[in-house]
């Protein structure tokens, strides 16, 4: 599926650090440390970048409410660009590779009893803009946790373990995700019990949607998008909810609502 990929972190990244000393450890040494924050796409070797077929950048996550979270998301702006990348532009990224790296990081989390973590998706959000496929996966959301040694080992387990077992699904429907807040806790179960996977997730606090966005997160999916996946409540009044849908109609992709998804 992806032949080489490629673990990013920065060198004044206490959570990277603390995971990219976990990846030594067990073996994985595809690894590129960067000097300067990785959110902005000038402080990257975009010649070692494009060597790879894959980026997992490895990363702390800051919160003001200070959770303890394990997370994944897509990198990207759909508005303002305040934190690396470009206004309107997201990065590719894999549907399956989300999926399974999401599905492994809840597994890991569970048997090493990091119960008073959240493990959650994000919607895609900052910088860098690559042209390569990639992900985050960050620990947060503050000081404690960049530095939790079990914390860090969960995510290097998972990364090592989803790179050695990643594989074409072709059961999955793959979607982009509209609506909800930004730890999107409906799109979370989906990807964690039903058979779609999700790539990108565009958040209700990015409306107006625009076609363009939708665009964007359709291209930017490394697999052919079968369905466009909806958190109803997620996208405001009946008023937004007509709006939204009349931009959607637009594209000759199945729209479903999230409680209209199979859970096992």
């Amino acid at each position: 599926m992806y032949e080489k990929i490629l673990v990013v972190a920065s060198k004044k990244d206490k959570a990277g650090m603390n995971i990219i000393s976990h990846l030594t450890q067990i073996g994985h040494n595809n690894i590129c440390l960067v000097e300067e924050d990785m959110v902005y796409t000038e402080n990257l070797d975009l010649d070692i970048l494009n060597s790879a077929d894959f980026v997992i950048f490895a990363s702390k996550h800051v919160s003001e409410s200070g959770k303890k979270t394990l997370s994944v998301h897509a990198p990207g702006n759909w508005r303002s660009a305040d934190f690396g990348g470009v206004r309107g532009k997201v990065c590719k990224t894999s549907a399956l590779f989300m999926k399974q790296i999401f599905e492994r990081l809840n597994n890991n989390a569970k048997e090493f009893n990091l119960n008073n973590y959240k493990v959650a998706l994000e919607v895609t959000h900052h910088g860098p803009l690559i042209d390569k496929p990639c992900l985050f996966i960050e620990i947060g959301s503050s000081e404690n946790e960049w530095s939790d040694r079990k914390a860090g080992f969960v995510i290097a387990k998972t990364i090592v373990e989803t790179i050695e077992n990643l594989e074409e699904n072709p059961y999955n429907e793959v979607a982009i995700a509209i609506g909800g807040p930004h730890y999107c806790p409906n799109f979370n179960s989906i990807q964690l019990k039903s058979n779609v996977a999700i790539s990108h997730i565009i958040p209700q606090y990015a409306f107006p949607l625009t076609e363009d966005m939708v665009e964007e997160a359709i291209k930017k999916t490394d697999e052919g998008v079968d369905m466009i996946l909806l958190s109803w409540k997620g996208l405001g009044n009946a008023e937004r909810r007509d709006e939204v849908m009349k931009i959607l109609d637009k594209f000759n992709i199945q729209k479903r609502k999230t409680g209209e998804i199979s859970k096992v």
